[in-house]
């Protein structure tokens, strides 16, 4: 385990290492950690990312996991923070090196932690991945939206959260046109390109 005291810090030892997972203050002397690792994302970074922070309120929290994977506000336990990097380190190294998914123009990779779409290389968080890799082994079936959030969020997440909605928009936005995902009302979503649409 490296420690940083400030985001420069991160930022050369996420250039030089591979981790599992990474915890980040949100606020920092040198800023606020969410903006650095929206701009991480962006250029393609899928680190699971947990954020600890005093900014408590749902906004926040919604803010915070349209980029990072868990939010633990402060004050918290050490038992707790611990079990959730444990979750997400599992989530980072799946076991047993299975095969890459495809499925409507995807190829999702889980050893390598790479998704694709005809070719164009997708930067999706920890929980995107997951998500995307859900839908996709579910072969253009409907998946409810119960079971993906028992798949990217185990039960940290309340019954009448909209993290997944958040989550789905942002997969959206990433996957581009043609429109790929897509939503069954009163189920959940789908994958299907327009050679497979009805």
């Amino acid at each position: 385990m490296d420690t940083a005291g400030d985001l420069p810090e991160a930022d050369e030892a996420l250039s030089v290492n591979a981790y599992d997972c990474a915890v980040f203050d949100r606020m920092l002397p040198s800023g606020d950690a969410l903006d650095y690792v929206a701009g991480r994302r962006r250029r393609g970074w899928s680190t699971p990312v947990l954020f600890l922070t005093g900014r408590s309120g749902t906004n926040e929290r919604v803010a915070g996991l349209a980029w990072a994977d868990d939010y633990l506000a402060k004050p918290f336990d050490t038992a707790e923070l611990v079990a959730r990097v444990r979750s997400l380190c599992r989530r980072s190294s799946p076991a047993g090196a299975p095969a890459a998914v495809r499925h409507a123009g995807l190829r999702i990779d889980p050893e390598r932690y790479e998704a694709r779409r005809d070719d164009r290389p997708l930067a999706l968080s920890a929980k995107e991945f997951v998500v995307l890799r859900h839908l996709a082994l579910a072969g253009g079936r409907p998946v409810p939206r119960e079971e993906l959030i028992a798949a990217a969020w185990d039960e940290q997440v309340p019954p009448n959260s909209n993290v997944l909605d958040v989550l789905i928009a942002q997969l959206r936005r990433k996957l581009g046109p043609p429109p790929l995902l897509h939503t069954v009302r009163g189920v959940g979503y789908l994958l299907r390109d327009r050679d497979s649409a009805s």
